[in-house]
Protein backbone atom coordinates (compact mmCIF):
# COMPACT_ATOMS: atom_id res chain seq x y z
CA UNK A 1 0.00 0.00 0.00
CA UNK A 2 1.80 3.37 -1.31
CA UNK A 3 0.71 7.03 -1.14
CA UNK A 4 2.10 9.25 -4.14
CA UNK A 5 2.17 12.56 -4.56
CA UNK A 6 2.35 14.57 -7.12
CA UNK A 7 3.09 18.85 -7.21
CA UNK A 8 5.97 19.28 -9.85
CA UNK A 9 3.88 21.82 -11.77
CA UNK A 10 0.44 23.24 -12.23
CA UNK A 11 -1.66 20.20 -10.41
CA UNK A 12 -1.51 18.85 -6.74
CA UNK A 13 -1.63 15.53 -6.55
CA UNK A 14 -2.15 12.62 -4.31
CA UNK A 15 -3.18 8.85 -4.86
CA UNK A 16 -3.38 5.62 -2.98
CA UNK A 17 -1.96 2.35 -4.89
CA UNK A 18 -1.95 -1.30 -3.94
CA UNK A 19 0.30 -4.27 -5.28
CA UNK A 20 -1.19 -7.39 -5.32
CA UNK A 21 1.33 -10.89 -4.97
CA UNK A 22 1.15 -10.79 -9.05
CA UNK A 23 2.70 -7.11 -8.66
CA UNK A 24 -0.24 -5.73 -10.72
CA UNK A 25 -1.21 -2.37 -9.64
CA UNK A 26 -4.60 -1.26 -8.79
CA UNK A 27 -5.15 2.71 -7.81
CA UNK A 28 -7.37 2.86 -4.99
CA UNK A 29 -8.06 6.86 -5.18
CA UNK A 30 -6.48 9.75 -6.83
CA UNK A 31 -7.69 13.52 -6.00
CA UNK A 32 -6.36 15.79 -8.18
CA UNK A 33 -6.71 19.91 -7.68
CA UNK A 34 -5.80 21.40 -11.15
CA UNK A 35 -4.92 25.38 -11.60
CA UNK A 36 -5.74 25.71 -14.90
CA UNK A 37 -8.25 28.55 -14.05
CA UNK A 38 -5.65 29.97 -11.78
CA UNK A 39 -3.07 30.38 -14.44
CA UNK A 40 -5.36 30.81 -17.48
CA UNK A 41 -5.15 35.02 -17.34
CA UNK A 42 -1.30 34.82 -17.65
CA UNK A 43 -1.38 32.78 -20.22
CA UNK A 44 1.05 30.02 -18.74
CA UNK A 45 2.11 28.66 -15.25
CA UNK A 46 3.50 31.04 -13.15
CA UNK A 47 6.06 29.34 -11.06
CA UNK A 48 5.53 31.58 -7.60
CA UNK A 49 1.63 31.48 -8.02
CA UNK A 50 1.71 27.87 -8.56
CA UNK A 51 4.02 27.14 -5.41
CA UNK A 52 1.64 28.99 -3.22
CA UNK A 53 -1.60 27.39 -4.03
CA UNK A 54 0.33 23.63 -3.73
CA UNK A 55 0.53 25.18 0.10
CA UNK A 56 -2.81 25.73 0.10
CA UNK A 57 -4.47 22.31 -1.27
CA UNK A 58 -1.62 19.57 -0.65
CA UNK A 59 -2.70 19.10 3.02
CA UNK A 60 -6.47 18.77 2.13
CA UNK A 61 -5.53 16.37 -1.38
CA UNK A 62 -4.02 14.26 0.73
CA UNK A 63 -6.42 13.76 2.95
CA UNK A 64 -9.06 13.43 0.47
CA UNK A 65 -7.10 10.59 -1.64
CA UNK A 66 -6.36 8.06 2.03
CA UNK A 67 -9.91 8.96 2.77
CA UNK A 68 -11.09 7.89 -0.70
CA UNK A 69 -9.11 5.09 -0.97
CA UNK A 70 -10.65 4.10 2.61
CA UNK A 71 -7.47 2.82 4.50
CA UNK A 72 -5.79 4.34 7.52
CA UNK A 73 -2.00 5.99 7.60
CA UNK A 74 -1.49 2.97 9.52
CA UNK A 75 -1.98 1.44 6.41
CA UNK A 76 0.57 2.43 4.19
CA UNK A 77 4.23 0.75 3.39
CA UNK A 78 5.46 3.63 1.36
CA UNK A 79 5.32 7.26 0.43
CA UNK A 80 6.09 8.28 -3.62
CA UNK A 81 7.06 11.25 -4.53
CA UNK A 82 8.31 13.76 -7.48
CA UNK A 83 11.41 15.26 -6.43
CA UNK A 84 12.34 15.91 -10.23
CA UNK A 85 12.32 17.71 -12.34
CA UNK A 86 9.54 20.57 -12.38
CA UNK A 87 8.92 24.30 -10.69
CA UNK A 88 11.38 24.37 -7.86
CA UNK A 89 9.02 26.08 -5.72
CA UNK A 90 6.04 23.24 -6.49
CA UNK A 91 8.28 20.55 -6.06
CA UNK A 92 9.56 21.40 -2.73
CA UNK A 93 5.99 22.02 -1.30
CA UNK A 94 4.94 18.21 -2.23
CA UNK A 95 8.50 16.80 -1.02
CA UNK A 96 8.38 18.45 2.57
CA UNK A 97 4.60 17.23 2.84
CA UNK A 98 5.80 13.54 2.05
CA UNK A 99 8.92 13.65 4.72
CA UNK A 100 6.77 15.35 7.24
CA UNK A 101 4.71 12.29 6.63
CA UNK A 102 7.10 10.12 6.40
CA UNK A 103 9.08 11.01 9.57
CA UNK A 104 5.76 10.80 11.41
CA UNK A 105 4.84 7.62 10.51
CA UNK A 106 7.81 6.05 10.07
CA UNK A 107 8.02 5.51 6.70
CA UNK A 108 10.27 4.90 3.62
CA UNK A 109 9.98 7.71 1.05
CA UNK A 110 10.50 6.73 -2.98
CA UNK A 111 11.70 9.57 -4.69
CA UNK A 112 9.93 9.84 -8.21
CA UNK A 113 11.37 11.53 -11.52
CA UNK A 114 8.50 13.07 -12.97
CA UNK A 115 9.75 11.36 -16.25
CA UNK A 116 9.59 7.61 -14.77
CA UNK A 117 6.11 8.46 -13.70
CA UNK A 118 4.54 9.24 -17.07
CA UNK A 119 6.49 6.15 -18.27
CA UNK A 120 5.04 3.73 -15.80
CA UNK A 121 1.30 5.15 -16.18
CA UNK A 122 0.86 2.59 -18.70
CA UNK A 123 0.70 -0.09 -16.21
CA UNK A 124 -2.17 1.46 -14.07
CA UNK A 125 -4.83 -0.67 -13.76
CA UNK A 126 -3.93 -2.71 -16.50
CA UNK A 127 -5.14 -6.52 -16.56
CA UNK A 128 -3.33 -9.96 -15.95
CA UNK A 129 -3.24 -10.57 -20.00
CA UNK A 130 -1.63 -6.93 -20.69
CA UNK A 131 1.22 -7.32 -22.93
CA UNK A 132 3.88 -5.98 -21.35
CA UNK A 133 4.16 -7.51 -18.04
CA UNK A 134 6.22 -10.01 -20.58
CA UNK A 135 9.59 -10.09 -21.54
CA UNK A 136 8.44 -11.82 -24.70
CA UNK A 137 7.09 -8.18 -25.95
CA UNK A 138 9.99 -5.81 -25.51
CA UNK A 139 12.00 -3.96 -27.00
CA UNK A 140 9.28 -1.48 -26.56
CA UNK A 141 9.36 1.99 -28.29
CA UNK A 142 8.29 4.56 -25.67
CA UNK A 143 7.27 7.95 -26.66
CA UNK A 144 6.95 10.94 -23.70
CA UNK A 145 4.80 13.78 -25.45
CA UNK A 146 3.58 15.82 -22.89
CA UNK A 147 4.06 19.95 -22.05
CA UNK A 148 7.41 20.00 -21.54
CA UNK A 149 9.35 17.16 -22.69
CA UNK A 150 9.30 14.94 -26.08
CA UNK A 151 11.00 12.04 -25.89
CA UNK A 152 11.51 8.60 -27.44
CA UNK A 153 12.77 5.54 -25.19
CA UNK A 154 13.99 1.96 -26.39
CA UNK A 155 12.86 0.27 -23.26
CA UNK A 156 14.54 -3.58 -22.92
CA UNK A 157 12.44 -4.85 -20.04
CA UNK A 158 9.53 -4.89 -17.54
CA UNK A 159 9.19 -1.46 -15.27
CA UNK A 160 10.37 -3.99 -12.34
CA UNK A 161 14.01 -4.71 -14.42
CA UNK A 162 14.40 -0.96 -15.39
CA UNK A 163 18.02 0.54 -14.48
CA UNK A 164 18.32 3.22 -12.21
CA UNK A 165 19.63 5.34 -15.00
CA UNK A 166 16.35 4.61 -17.12
CA UNK A 167 15.68 8.05 -18.62
CA UNK A 168 19.42 8.12 -19.72
CA UNK A 169 20.36 4.82 -20.86
CA UNK A 170 16.83 4.07 -22.95
CA UNK A 171 16.76 7.29 -24.54
CA UNK A 172 17.09 7.75 -28.40
CA UNK A 173 15.15 10.94 -29.55
CA UNK A 174 14.38 14.03 -27.93
CA UNK A 175 13.31 17.59 -28.80
CA UNK A 176 15.53 20.06 -29.40
CA UNK A 177 13.51 23.09 -29.01
CA UNK A 178 9.85 22.86 -28.06
CA UNK A 179 7.88 19.80 -27.12
CA UNK A 180 4.88 18.67 -28.95
CA UNK A 181 2.61 20.28 -26.07
CA UNK A 182 4.66 23.36 -25.96
CA UNK A 183 4.04 23.76 -29.96
CA UNK A 184 -0.26 22.83 -29.67
CA UNK A 185 -0.66 25.70 -26.40
CA UNK A 186 2.09 27.98 -28.53
CA UNK A 187 0.42 27.96 -31.64
CA UNK A 188 -3.05 28.13 -30.20
CA UNK A 189 -2.09 31.46 -28.13
CA UNK A 190 -1.13 32.79 -31.86
CA UNK A 191 -4.86 31.88 -33.03
CA UNK A 192 -6.20 33.58 -29.28
CA UNK A 193 -7.33 30.36 -27.27
CA UNK A 194 -6.97 30.81 -24.29
CA UNK A 195 -4.54 28.77 -22.06
CA UNK A 196 -3.76 25.63 -21.97
CA UNK A 197 -4.51 25.94 -26.12
CA UNK A 198 -3.57 22.37 -27.44
CA UNK A 199 -7.27 20.83 -26.42
CA UNK A 200 -8.56 23.74 -28.31
CA UNK A 201 -6.87 23.15 -31.46
CA UNK A 202 -8.10 19.46 -30.82
CA UNK A 203 -11.57 20.10 -30.59
CA UNK A 204 -11.51 22.61 -33.62
CA UNK A 205 -10.17 20.11 -35.96
CA UNK A 206 -13.13 18.13 -35.63
CA UNK A 207 -14.32 17.60 -39.31
CA UNK A 208 -11.79 20.20 -40.82
CA UNK A 209 -9.44 20.16 -43.52
CA UNK A 210 -5.85 19.28 -42.29
CA UNK A 211 -4.08 19.99 -45.51
CA UNK A 212 -5.59 23.72 -45.77
CA UNK A 213 -2.34 24.81 -45.13
CA UNK A 214 1.42 23.91 -45.59
CA UNK A 215 3.36 23.54 -42.78
CA UNK A 216 6.72 22.71 -41.95
CA UNK A 217 7.70 19.40 -40.84
CA UNK A 218 11.53 19.66 -39.59
CA UNK A 219 14.09 17.15 -39.21
CA UNK A 220 12.79 14.73 -42.25
CA UNK A 221 16.41 13.05 -42.30
CA UNK A 222 15.95 9.71 -41.55
CA UNK A 223 18.55 8.88 -39.47
CA UNK A 224 17.50 11.37 -37.42
CA UNK A 225 15.42 10.61 -34.29
CA UNK A 226 14.93 14.09 -32.75
CA UNK A 227 11.81 16.58 -32.95
CA UNK A 228 11.82 20.24 -33.75
CA UNK A 229 8.83 22.56 -33.69
CA UNK A 230 10.23 26.03 -33.67
CA UNK A 231 9.72 26.33 -37.48
CA UNK A 232 6.15 25.25 -36.82
CA UNK A 233 5.46 28.30 -34.84
CA UNK A 234 6.78 31.05 -37.41
CA UNK A 235 4.77 29.55 -40.13
CA UNK A 236 1.97 29.92 -38.41
CA UNK A 237 2.49 33.14 -37.27
CA UNK A 238 2.77 34.48 -40.82
CA UNK A 239 -0.39 32.39 -41.59
CA UNK A 240 -2.44 34.33 -39.14
CA UNK A 241 -1.29 37.58 -40.01
CA UNK A 242 -1.98 36.78 -43.45
CA UNK A 243 -5.82 35.73 -42.56
CA UNK A 244 -6.16 38.96 -40.33
CA UNK A 245 -4.90 41.15 -42.70
CA UNK A 246 -7.46 39.72 -45.55
CA UNK A 247 -10.63 39.26 -42.88
CA UNK A 248 -10.66 35.49 -43.22
CA UNK A 249 -8.67 34.18 -39.82
CA UNK A 250 -12.34 33.60 -37.97
CA UNK A 251 -14.15 31.91 -41.35
CA UNK A 252 -10.41 29.53 -41.95
CA UNK A 253 -9.74 29.24 -38.28
CA UNK A 254 -10.90 25.74 -37.82
CA UNK A 255 -9.18 24.59 -40.75
CA UNK A 256 -5.72 26.04 -39.85
CA UNK A 257 -6.04 24.55 -36.25
CA UNK A 258 -6.48 20.90 -38.31
CA UNK A 259 -3.24 21.94 -40.60
CA UNK A 260 -1.33 22.69 -37.44
CA UNK A 261 -2.48 19.79 -35.56
CA UNK A 262 -1.81 17.41 -38.40
CA UNK A 263 1.97 19.19 -39.03
CA UNK A 264 2.97 18.09 -35.08
CA UNK A 265 1.31 14.53 -35.23
CA UNK A 266 3.45 14.11 -38.68
CA UNK A 267 6.54 15.05 -36.78
CA UNK A 268 5.86 12.57 -34.01
CA UNK A 269 4.79 9.76 -36.21
CA UNK A 270 7.59 9.87 -38.86
CA UNK A 271 10.64 9.80 -35.95
CA UNK A 272 8.32 7.14 -34.02
CA UNK A 273 7.61 4.61 -36.56
CA UNK A 274 11.74 5.09 -37.90
CA UNK A 275 12.78 4.51 -34.33
CA UNK A 276 10.63 1.56 -34.06
CA UNK A 277 11.81 0.06 -36.90
CA UNK A 278 15.55 0.95 -36.21
CA UNK A 279 15.46 -0.83 -33.19
CA UNK A 280 13.14 -3.52 -33.98
CA UNK A 281 10.54 -2.77 -31.23
CA UNK A 282 7.87 -5.09 -30.60
CA UNK A 283 5.58 -2.61 -28.86
CA UNK A 284 5.04 0.92 -28.98
CA UNK A 285 2.98 2.95 -26.07
CA UNK A 286 2.50 6.69 -25.89
CA UNK A 287 2.43 8.64 -23.13
CA UNK A 288 1.81 12.18 -21.60
CA UNK A 289 -0.67 14.91 -22.05
CA UNK A 290 -0.40 14.92 -25.73
CA UNK A 291 -1.22 11.03 -25.52
CA UNK A 292 -4.53 12.08 -25.09
CA UNK A 293 -4.26 13.74 -28.58
CA UNK A 294 -7.58 12.53 -30.41
CA UNK A 295 -5.42 12.96 -33.88
CA UNK A 296 -2.51 11.17 -32.93
CA UNK A 297 -4.31 8.19 -31.13
CA UNK A 298 -6.48 7.79 -34.51
CA UNK A 299 -3.58 7.74 -37.14
CA UNK A 300 -1.26 5.07 -34.49
CA UNK A 301 -4.38 3.03 -34.28
CA UNK A 302 -4.39 2.81 -37.99
CA UNK A 303 -0.56 2.68 -38.82
CA UNK A 304 1.32 1.03 -36.34
CA UNK A 305 1.12 -2.81 -38.28
CA UNK A 306 3.00 -1.00 -40.79
CA UNK A 307 5.99 -1.12 -39.27
CA UNK A 308 7.33 -4.09 -38.01
CA UNK A 309 4.84 -3.80 -34.56
CA UNK A 310 3.38 -7.08 -33.66
CA UNK A 311 0.94 -5.18 -30.95
CA UNK A 312 -1.53 -2.40 -31.69
CA UNK A 313 -0.45 0.95 -29.23
CA UNK A 314 -0.65 1.51 -26.26
CA UNK A 315 -1.48 4.41 -23.85
CA UNK A 316 -2.17 4.97 -20.61
CA UNK A 317 -5.86 5.56 -19.37
CA UNK A 318 -7.36 9.27 -20.54
CA UNK A 319 -6.87 9.94 -17.02
CA UNK A 320 -3.90 8.69 -16.57
CA UNK A 321 -1.97 10.99 -19.41
CA UNK A 322 -2.28 14.12 -17.59
CA UNK A 323 -0.32 14.98 -14.40
CA UNK A 324 -1.10 13.07 -11.44
CA UNK A 325 -0.30 11.24 -8.35
CA UNK A 326 -1.27 7.63 -9.54
CA UNK A 327 1.35 7.77 -12.31
CA UNK A 328 4.18 8.25 -9.57
CA UNK A 329 2.67 6.09 -7.40
CA UNK A 330 3.17 3.31 -10.13
CA UNK A 331 7.18 4.28 -10.79
CA UNK A 332 7.39 4.57 -7.00
CA UNK A 333 5.74 1.05 -6.86
CA UNK A 334 8.73 -0.96 -9.34
CA UNK A 335 11.15 1.80 -7.69
CA UNK A 336 10.39 0.42 -4.04
CA UNK A 337 10.47 -3.65 -4.87
CA UNK A 338 14.05 -2.47 -6.40
CA UNK A 339 14.86 -0.94 -2.87
CA UNK A 340 14.95 2.36 -4.25
CA UNK A 341 13.94 3.84 -1.37
CA UNK A 342 15.15 6.23 1.59
CA UNK A 343 14.52 5.88 5.43
CA UNK A 344 15.14 7.40 8.28
CA UNK A 345 17.38 9.69 8.88
CA UNK A 346 18.65 9.59 4.51
CA UNK A 347 15.12 10.63 3.88
CA UNK A 348 15.36 14.00 5.81
CA UNK A 349 17.80 15.25 3.22
CA UNK A 350 15.55 14.34 0.64
CA UNK A 351 15.34 17.22 -1.76
CA UNK A 352 13.51 19.23 -4.53
CA UNK A 353 15.71 18.85 -8.43
CA UNK A 354 14.37 21.45 -10.80
CA UNK A 355 16.91 20.11 -13.43
CA UNK A 356 15.96 17.10 -15.49
CA UNK A 357 19.35 15.97 -16.03
CA UNK A 358 20.43 16.03 -12.48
Amino acid sequence: MLLAIETSCDECSASVLERNAKNRLRVLSVKTFSQVAIHRPYGGVVPEVASRNHLETVSQIIDDAIRSAKVKPSELEAIAVTNRPGLVGALLVGVSAAKAMAYALDLPIVPVHHLEGHAASIFLDQPEDFPLWESANYPLLLCIVSGGHTNLHVVQTPPDEWPKNFLKSTLVGRSRDDAAGEAFDKTAKLLGFPYPGGVKIDQMSQGANPKAFDLPRALPQKAVHDFSFSGLKTAVSLVVDKLKASGELESRKADLCASIQEAIVDALLSKIFLAAEKYGCKSLAVVGGVAANSRLRKRLETEWSQHGLKHPPIFPKMEYCTDNAAMIGAAGAFRFAQKGFLTQPDLLRLNAIANPES
